[in-house]
């Protein structure tokens, strides 16, 4: 196995907050149902997780946000994929490993691409 990428990426919680307010098209286009009934802090590490994947994978003209879901869980965090993504992933033999967190106003995640 050998690293292929890696991502980190780093929100600011409030003003992601009302960037959802102020564009609420955004939560559909970014965020599943079930992240969206998710308090604010957990939104927001979410999306920084699906844009510390895009890095990790040197970016995606067919990355759908929506097309990724990082469900609550007791352990350590996981995606959850569908579409397009799951597909070229799977092909391409590509494992992930993320971390989130968020404290002080701040969401964020780090994801690391790995091949099988």
């Amino acid at each position: 196995m050998a690293i292929v990428g890696h991502g980190i990426d780093i929100v600011d919680v409030a003003r992601f907050g009302a960037k959802l307010e102020s564009t609420p098209a955004l939560r559909d286009r970014l965020l599943t149902p079930a992240e969206q009934a998710m308090p604010l802090e957990s939104r927001a590490a979410r999306f920084a997780a699906k844009e510390a994947l895009i890095k990790a994978l040197g970016g995606s003209s067919d990355f759908r946000f929506v097309d990724v879901e990082i469900p609550r869980g007791d352990g350590r965090p996981e995606f959850s994929l569908s579409g397009d993504i799951a597909t070229a992933l799977e092909v391409a033999g590509i494992s992930l490993h993320l971390s989130i967190s968020h404290d002080g106003g701040m969401a964020i995640a780090s994801v690391i691409a790995e091949s099988r």
